[in-house]
């Protein structure tokens, strides 16, 4: 008895359900926390500006953009509400009860799936701009653009609800005792549409958008010289369309890079129990790809440097900020 009324328990009225609470962290993994939380808040606040600025600056409203900005919506939730209750959640004890628990991971399911949904987005987007340049105005439009990034959390809110229905119809079920919040997802179906169906459309486009800009690249490169004024500026802007490209590509990889260990996991058979200890590494992975996007917007694209600088220096208040030339 003695033993049993040392240990500490999450509710402690029930004696023989409860979770014991967990352990108080050393310094190395304080530290650990500390640096996972400032890179969380980090994240957040660079996405934000991201969102900021292509919502502010009128010459920033563009197809393209758009993708970026719904990219950076699901980024910054993912900074500023998943990862910090993430890490909560390794260091106590679930008072909310099982219901909430698997409400809960609804958000960072959907946010996951809207970030896969606008990847394959901007992967088209690079694909049509790049192959079918002469119908790009045309056929990808602001409209086009807003209605497929409504589509894709519309899918991302269904498909989460789909993947937790066993754990929305029975709260708890998988806990192992009271205080704890782990959910269980059909290793299956999340490894098929989550993650094998949409980067397998996102690497057969960009592997075809790699190819034709190569060969763009060659064409400009033994033409240049011989242009007219006219096709100069078509060159131009294929130039910049590949320049698009090349960057959004390293967005892509940079995905892929995060992503694919968590689905690993999936591919040797093993279902996969968000809130377990073995899978920590990898889903805080997948959630620094979050934090990762913003910088490299700050590194290849010079119109995120030219906003920040108008955030920082407050030239944003004034009233005809929104029309200030940053292309």
């Amino acid at each position: 008895m003695m033993q049993l009324e040392r240990v500490e328990l999450c509710f402690p009225q029930l004696l023989n359900s409860s979770c014991r609470k967990p352990e108080p962290p050393n310094s190395d993994v304080v530290l650990f926390y500390s640096l996972l939380s400032s890179i969380s808040l980090l994240g957040a606040a660079l996405n934000l500006l991201v969102v900021f600025s292509i919502s502010h600056f009128r010459q920033l409203h563009t197809p393209t953009n758009i993708l970026l900005l719904s990219l950076a919506v699901s980024d910054f939730l993912v900074g500023f509400v998943v990862m910090p209750v993430e890490i909560l959640l390794t260091e106590t004890c679930w008072i909310l009860g099982d219901l909430m628990c698997a409400l809960y991971y609804l958000l960072p399911i959907i946010t996951i799936a809207a970030s896969v949904g606008n990847m394959v987005l901007i992967s088209i987007d690079r694909y049509v701009a790049i192959c079918d340049p002469l119908h790009y105005s045309t056929r990808v439009t602001q409209k086009v653009v807003t209605i497929c990034v409504f589509l894709c959390w519309i899918c991302s809110v269904f498909y989460s609800i789909i993947l937790l229905y066993d754990n929305l119809k029975q709260p708890g079920r998988y806990n192992s005792c009271y205080g704890e919040c782990v959910v269980n997802i059909t290793g299956v179906v999340d490894l098929a549409v989550g993650f094998i169906i949409p980067i397998t459309i996102i690497i057969v486009l960009y592997v075809r958008v790699f190819v034709v800009a190569v060969s763009q690249a060659r064409a400009m490169r033994s033409h240049i010289a011989t242009v007219s004024h006219k096709h100069s500026k078509i060159v131009q802007v294929k130039k910049s369309e590949i320049k698009a490209a090349r960057t959004l590509g390293v967005l892509v990889v940079v995905f892929l890079m995060c992503y694919s260990p968590y689905y690993c996991v999936s591919l040797i058979g093993h279902d996969i129990l968000i809130g377990s200890s073995t899978e920590v590494f990898m889903i805080f992975l997948m959630y620094f790809n979050s934090c990762l996007n913003p910088v490299i917007y700050a590194l290849f694209y010079p119109w995120f440097r030219k906003t920040i600088r108008l955030v920082v220096t407050c030239q944003i208040l004034q009233s005809d900020s929104h029309l200030a030339v940053i292309l």
